[in-house]
């Protein structure tokens, strides 16, 4: 491999690389594996087909830009390292020569570290907030628990207290109906809140049979941003009414989830959620540090390549959101009547704000030599290989430099956040004791 770099305004630095032939290679084999196991090829089982025939099949141009990515991550890892240069965000990738029996040709444009001024920490404070849990929190949690085990029981009237209500429903706006709009024996519990409020209101009271028809407006924070904030008509015929009737709160319903008690049962619930208000004080806390800190920092102008790659994240882990919501990215900007580019605008203040957390995170374990060692590396990597038992690709991923250098920054960045949280966080220790006291005092009584 052959590299030639040239230094480009905005702390950007242009790469230039040259991989030959017998170099990628190797990749291609790899490459032509991995066709074969999407593709069917008569005579063949699937990831068991011959190079040579991948090659008639496919072309060998197509092989070669399935291993175009993994031959960039290693040489491009490989140049970084024999310049010696710092960088931070993932490189603009740029093909110049692709082609087969030819060397490989790129270039890489990658953001080098900007100056970063860090504040005195001494001048910044933090301070962590934890929720008080208290018996009747405990309480509304087996509340909860009680409704899991439910019997639901036909009746003849109306809907109220506690009961589940079935209906079909047609939701319009404008008189329009709208887009995944109709629903067929939803079921709405009048013990929990809807996300709509006031929909249970408007159902309390009916029983089979009756229709409604009323008007409420969508949450602001709803995740369809073309419903959020909407008026929107409900049309509703109720299915069935439902009687809910809840198991008794006593040592028998403890016995039947682990415990010999119904004040053991509570003894735990109060402990899980104190726990649990204790890793979102925590987690709080973190950003509120992050952001104090950063507000403190004088930062050079942030190269916009980085910005760019901030955005790209905050794009697919919108993406990734969308997608365990049933929800195509697509669809999703279709809804707010946006593309992907005005979208990747508005990312633009919150990608430069996380650009400068991981700049600033650098700088401090620079400063304070927060080093990660090799020993740290390979028993986090040694801890996600049991992730990936059955998944051999994913095995020799983890061997990868680049994913080593991946977890390496991982790792740092945790132990600037310890180290940030030691020095900003003056008031976080005794605030933990105060309320440990108050939740043990709890327990007791």
């Amino acid at each position: 491999m052959q590299h030639e770099t040239k230094k480009l305004p905005k702390s950007l630095v242009e790469f230039t690389i040259t991989v030959p032939v017998a170099e990628y290679t190797p990749f291609l084999t790899k490459a032509a594996v991995r066709i074969s196991n999407r593709i069917a090829v008569s005579g063949f089982r699937k990831g068991h087909v011959p190079y040579d025939t991948i090659k008639r099949e496919v072309g060998e141009a197509s092989i070669l830009q399935e291993a175009a990515e993994e031959i960039i991550q290693k040489t491009f890892f490989e140049a970084l390292q024999s310049e010696h240069i710092h960088t931070i965000g993932q490189p603009k990738i740029a093909l110049e020569k692709s082609a087969p029996g030819n060397d490989f040709i790129y270039k890489a444009t990658v953001a080098t570290l900007p100056h970063v001024e860090l504040p005195d920490l001494s001048k910044i404070s933090v301070e962590r907030k934890v929720k008080t849990i208290e018996e009747k929190d405990a309480e509304e949690t087996i509340t909860a628990l009680r409704g899991m085990q439910a019997k639901e029981v036909v009746k003849s009237g109306v809907a109220e207290g506690t009961d589940k209500i079935m209906i079909d429903m047609n939701m319009f706006i404008d008189n329009v109906p709208m887009e995944g709009g109709q629903a067929k024996d939803y079921a709405v519990y009048l013990g929990e809140d809807h996300y709509i409020p006031g929909f249970n209101e408007h159902v309390k009271g009916l029983k089979k049979d009756d229709e409604k028809e009323f008007n409420l407006k969508f949450p602001e924070s709803h995740y369809q941003k073309l419903f959020a904030g909407k008026d929107v008509k409900f049309k509703i015929k109720v299915k069935d009414v439902y009687e809910r009737q809840l198991p008794e709160a006593n040592d028998e319903f403890a016995k039947a989830l682990g415990r010999e008690t119904l004040q053991e049962l509570k003894d735990l619930v109060l402990k899980n959620m104190s726990a649990e208000a204790e890793s979102k004080a925590d987690q709080q806390a973190e950003i509120e540090i992050l952001n104090a800190v950063i507000e403190a920092t004088k930062f050079e102008e942030i190269p916009e390549l980085l910005v760019d790659s901030e955005r790209q994240k905050m794009f697919y882990e919108l993406k990734n959101d969308l997608d365990k919501n049933g929800v195509s990215i697509e669809q999703y900007l279709a809804d707010i009547k946006k593309d992907e580019k005005s979208l990747y605008e508005e990312f633009r203040v919150q990608a430069e704000k996380r650009a400068k957390a991981a700049l600033l995170s650098r700088s401090i374990a620079e400063e304070q030599k927060l080093e990660v060692s090799e020993a740290e590396i390979d028993a986090e990597i040694e801890n996600l290989k049991k992730h990936y038992t059955n998944d051999k690709e994913a095995q020799d991923r983890l061997k990868t430099a680049d994913v080593r250098y991946s977890i390496a920054t991982l790792l740092q960045n945790k132990k600037v956040v310890a180290f940030l949280k030691e020095k900003v966080l003056k008031e976080g220790k005794s605030e933990e004791k105060k309320e440990t006291k108050t939740n043990k005092k709890t327990k007791a009584e």
